[in-house]
């Protein structure tokens, strides 16, 4: 009678951090020191408490510092040498969506359908594509997030100590010039009444059996606020900027739909009628791009603006719900 062997499961990991992660959140300094590994697989180590921090639990938004003791459980990751296969055609989409760099910073005008990072069944997204186009630049590090279906203005930075005050940045007031400004044009249901409109509604952020991720209004959320601008009014639809002054999963398609104006071609939060319409105008993706930035950078004072141009999908939806 023959037996099997089996393997033990490899020991837990500790790793120190240095100076040059200190201040980085536990699930993105995760993420860094774990490629190949799911971000849902390390959101679920963190929930369980399986990660430790100084052998304290910490939570998701923990900010690491130099020094701290991180111990990681046993992880399956990528084997050595795995790398995504984003393809040349991704590749070559990427690397012709920059429309800003310098020695700490990259902007692209992300296109709708790619994801800003692999995870969720995706083996790669906007930043493994980056890295894998760049091996001269070995700390891509994202500085936020837009959804799959969103396009428009995306920051990576090159250097640590570049994503560290960005994030400051992302947390600070724009309107006082120590934050982001950030902007994006949506095409709504309905024509809008009035002009500039603030919503003030607090956002839960739920996961259902199945995984997906859902947010809701609700008191018991966290405080969330959107300034919708009107920008331009037709028979059924209207197109609005909005400027996001909190960054909460899903906030503008949620707020758009809160208000009874969902975004077009929103198949999660939006109206399903409305959507049909508007893919018989060739609407095939959410109606919702990250068209400019603008921040002064902390260290050098330096003034950074920049506009991402909508696609030709966009512009020709714009142009036939317009007639």
């Amino acid at each position: 009678m023959s037996s099997i062997e089996t393997k033990a499961p490899p020991p837990p990991r500790v790793l120190q951090v240095d100076a040059s992660h200190e201040g980085q959140r536990i699930d993105n300094f995760l993420m860094a020191s774990l490629k190949g590994v799911p971000r849902s697989h390390i959101y679920r180590v963190l929930r369980t408490g399986e990660v430790r921090v100084n052998k304290g639990r910490i939570k998701p938004t923990y900010r690491v510092q130099e020094g701290d003791l991180v111990r990681i459980p046993p992880i399956h990751t990528a084997a050595p040498g795995a790398v995504p296969n984003p393809g040349t055609r991704v590749l070559d989409l990427i690397a012709n969506s920059v429309i800003y760099e310098d020695k700490g910073l990259i902007i692209i005008n992300k296109p709708s359908g790619i994801a800003v990072h692999g995870g969720s069944g995706l083996s790669y997204g906007v930043i493994e594509a980056l890295r894998l186009a760049r091996p001269d630049a070995p700390n891509l590090e994202l500085v936020h997030r837009l959804d799959r279906e969103t396009s428009g203005c995306l920051m990576i930075a090159k250097k640590r100590s570049v994503l560290r005050g960005l994030h400051d940045l992302l947390r600070g007031d724009a309107d006082s010039g120590k934050g982001v400004d950030k902007r994006y044009l949506a095409l709504v249901q309905g024509r809008w009444e009035g002009g500039r409109r603030t919503v003030e509604a607090s956002l839960l952020k739920n996961q259902l059996s199945s995984g997906e991720r859902i947010v809701r209004v609700s008191d018991t959320g966290k405080a969330s606020t959107s300034l919708f601008q009107p920008q331009g009014m037709y028979a059924q639809a209207s197109l609005v900027e909005v400027r996001p002054l909190t960054g909460r999963t899903h906030q503008i398609r949620v707020h758009a739909a809160h208000i009874a104006h969902p975004i077009a071609g929103d198949d999660k939060y939006g109206d399903e009628g409305f959507n049909r319409y508007m893919a018989t105008l060739g609407l095939k993706r959410l109606f919702l791009h990250a068209h400019s930035l603008s921040f002064e950078l902390p260290d050098t004072g330096q003034q950074i603006s920049v506009r991402a141009p909508m696609d030709d999908e966009l512009k020709a939806v714009l142009e036939r719900v317009s007639q």
